[in-house]
């Protein structure tokens, strides 16, 4: 029965999230066609956003923790005031992104070592897709309210809708207008928008019984606003350091010069499609861990916590196999020069590692989610970031090209090892 309950919740995740990294797939491999300059340059001006974007990632991550726990409750109210509080502090957010937007812009090229070549190419990249960043938070508030309730459905719908729309309009735009980098851009931007309109749609229909409890005098309560904030201070400190993380692996990967960096975008998009399809089972693990608690069903945590950890590993063995087996066939396809592929081959067994090394660190922040043990994750990923810069400058002298990816799977793996044992330890008492 509940292996039937996480395949109800999980299946719609990994389909929806499957279809996230194809975007930037698609714009990687529109981009390749076009040079390596322009390859390097979409990969490190989505990086941008993705820094700003995933730090702000507790918008989903709080909301269904917090959601799933008032619907184990049967608290309409408490659901209501979640979603209500998360679109209020999306809204905020995205305004301070666009007042703030050129300093943000050069401090990320700056760090980033953006090289003079990119700089144009990534300016204009930047300065349109910033205009996407309210549609893009208030998806990301609507999205983890839904799936607090429980209902993988309305995100997976708004997924598809956005990044089906993203791939035509980019692809129309760069291939048939001749819009290049910006033609990426403003497909994104397009199909936030429309995604946002589809989000809005399902909440006055699905859920227009739960409107009748919105009451804003109980949304700015401080005592309940400032629960929701605390939660999603930590997890958006422990989110700084992940992202940090990514952004610190371009920067390393751009020093290097073309070649390394247009192999290093192909291989992280290997780490894409392993990490949104095991987020699946991370996902439905958020939404039956919070349930349970609220419900307070203990028993039923840990069922679920075993499940779920289960069908993650399988799917983390599934990956290895196909890039132990497709290896060369899906670099080519990203981009064919003979210099990147030559230079891939000594990533291959690192790929082929990299799932079961690293889908315990996905599984486990679900897990935390659903607990609304924000500051363990915060904490556990504090030490892994720490761990992960001393592999790299221990490394970097001797394995110059291959430190950035030792580093990262230490990463992943020393957070997975933490938050097991932290768990072990504490059980549902964490916070």
């Amino acid at each position: 029965m509940l292996n039937k309950e996480i395949l109800r919740l999980a299946i719609p995740n990994i389909l929806s999230n499957i279809s996230v990294p194809l975007i930037s797939t698609v714009d990687t491999i529109l981009m390749g066609n076009l040079s390596a300059l322009h390859l390097g340059a979409v990969g490190m001006g989505a990086m941008v956003f993705n820094f700003i974007y995933w730090n702000f990632g507790f918008l989903r991550m709080g909301t269904t923790g917090i959601t799933a726990q008032a619907f184990g409750e049967e608290n309409h109210e408490k659901m209501i005031d979640t979603c209500l509080r998360a679109c209020i502090t999306a809204i905020i957010i995205a305004l301070l992104i666009i007042v703030f937007s050129i300093p943000i812009a050069t401090s990320s090229f700056w760090a980033m070592n953006v090289q003079s070549s990119q700089y144009e190419l990534i300016w204009n990249y930047f300065f349109i897709r910033l205009w996407a960043a309210p549609a893009s938070l208030l998806l990301y508030a609507i999205s983890g309210w839904y799936f607090g309730l429980q209902d993988s459905i309305s995100p997976l719908k708004i997924t598809l809708v956005v990044n089906v729309l993203n791939i035509i309009v980019s692809y129309f735009f760069v291939v048939h207008l001749g819009y290049g980098l910006q033609g990426v851009a403003w497909g994104t931007v397009i199909a936030q928008y429309v995604g946002l309109a589809v989000a809005i749609s399902i909440l006055f229909s699905k859920y227009k019984s739960k409107l009748q409890f919105v009451d804003f005098s109980r949304v700015w309560k401080k005592s309940e606003f400032f629960r929701f904030l605390q939660i999603n201070r930590d997890i958006f400190f422990r989110t700084i350091c992940l992202t940090t993380a990514f952004f610190f692996f371009y920067s390393q990967s751009s020093k290097g010069g073309e070649i390394i960096l247009a192999v290093n975008v192909i291989l992280i998009q290997l780490l894409n499609w392993m990490s949104y399809g095991i987020d699946g089972f991370a996902f439905a693990s958020e939404s039956l861990v919070g349930k349970y608690i609220g419900a307070k069903k203990l028993g039923m945590v840990n069922k679920a916590i075993n499940y779920t950890m289960l069908w993650g590993f399988c799917f983390a063995i599934i990956y290895s196999l196909v890039f132990y087996f497709g290896y060369d066939s899906i670099v080519m396809a990203f981009n064919g020069q003979p210099e990147v592929l030559l230079l891939s081959q000594d990533f291959k067994l690192l790929m082929v590692l990299l799932p079961i090394v690293a889908f315990g660190s996905y599984m486990w922040d679900g897990i935390y989610v659903g607990l609304t043990a924000s500051k363990a994750m915060r904490n556990s990923m504090f030490i892994s970031f720490i761990a992960y810069m001393s592999v790299f400058y221990f490394l970097m002298e001797t394995y110059p090209q291959h430190a950035i990816w030792i580093a990262m799977m230490v990463f992943l793996g020393i957070r997975s090892l933490i938050q097991w044992m932290l768990y072990k330890k504490y059980q549902t008492k964490l916070s």
